[in-house]
């Protein structure tokens, strides 16, 4: 892949709080879409639903490619811009769903949440963003608060294979850094090309990618059997990932990768909170503990140092 670009903060980044609006909308989708997927997934297999949810989603983007200026990709960043797509949708959903089969799902999304703090390290690893003291406390606050949302349940047993535990939480971990490496990357090509084009080929290249395990699974043999309200599941969650995955690409190209990958503590906060209100799920007694630590790592992550003003003299 190419290199990434010169940090972010020493140049041509959107101001006030657009970006953060636009990562903290992506979020909430997926947080929403979260709860949706628990809902249909019974009724259907993990590449069947993830092969659904991005035609879908590639399909809401296909109209505005197809109505603004052609895209002209340069043939070097076609493969890259690709294999972003498959890593972002594919490899990572792979990942995490066989590590949530191994762990229970309060471990996993505690050690999905270190996300930011990846993406922090890779981004600063690679120069393509400076560490701070301000987004660090931030990141860890973001990490203490989704500990906190899910209270008790980290308590849990093991999941369905204990012996096998150590597998999936190295593999949640994987989907983890996977996420982190593609926030940083996707950059020098959102810089060169409009985030609808980059987010349109990147989703399109995730759809051949699923066809394969989706084969694997027969969904080409038979029609899905989802009854009418999963169908409107399944749909919400195609129009949410397009939707989310847009406002997602377009906070990358308008801010520091840390500071959007921070907003993902917000997935776990929505999806608790519609669980409780849609499917009857526990709230943990910690929830507004753990909302109020994600909302302060949220602040202060974005927090600058007073610089100060120049000699006089």
């Amino acid at each position: 892949m190419a290199g990434t670009s010169e940090p972010i903060e020493s140049g041509k980044a959107v101001g006030g709080w657009l970006p953060a609006a636009a990562a903290a909308g992506a979020s909430l989708l997926v947080g929403a879409g979260i709860v949706a997927t628990r809902f249909v997934i019974e009724q259907s297999d993990p590449a069947s639903l993830a092969l659904l949810r991005y035609v879908i989603g590639f399909a809401c983007l296909l109209p505005f490619v197809l109505a603004g200026p052609k895209p002209r990709f340069a043939g070097r960043d076609l493969l890259p811009i690709a294999l972003l797509g498959i890593g972002q949708f594919g490899i990572l959903i792979a990942l995490l769903n066989y590590g949530l089969e191994q762990v229970p799902a309060a471990r996993g999304a505690l050690i999905f949440a270190l996300f930011p703090l990846l993406t922090m390290i890779l981004a600063a690893l690679l120069r393509a963003e400076p560490l701070s003291l301000f987004k660090s406390l931030g990141v860890g606050l973001t990490i203490l608060g989704v500990g906190l949302v899910l209270g008790e349940k980290l308590l849990a047993g093991g999941g369905p294979d204990p012996q096998a535990g150590w597998r999936g939480e190295l593999a949640v971990f994987g989907a983890a850094l996977c996420g982190a490496v593609c926030s940083v990357y996707y950059r020098p090509y959102l810089e060169r090309y409009s985030t609808i084009s980059v987010g349109a080929f990147a989703m399109l290249a995730s759809v051949f990618f699923l066809a394969i395990p989706a084969a694997f699974e027969g969904f080409f043999d038979r029609l899905p059997g989802f009854t009418t309200g999963g169908w409107l599941a399944v749909l919400f969650i195609g129009l949410s990932s397009g939707a989310g995955y847009l406002l997602w690409l377009w906070a990358l190209a308008n801010t520091t990768p840390t500071k959007v990958a921070m907003f993902l503590a917000v997935s776990p906060i929505t999806a608790a909170l519609l669980g409780w209100l849609l499917l009857a799920e526990a709230l943990s007694p910690l929830f507004l503990l753990g909302l109020h630590a994600v909302v302060l790592g949220l602040l202060v992550a974005h927090l600058r140092p007073r610089r100060r003003a120049p000699d006089s003299r």
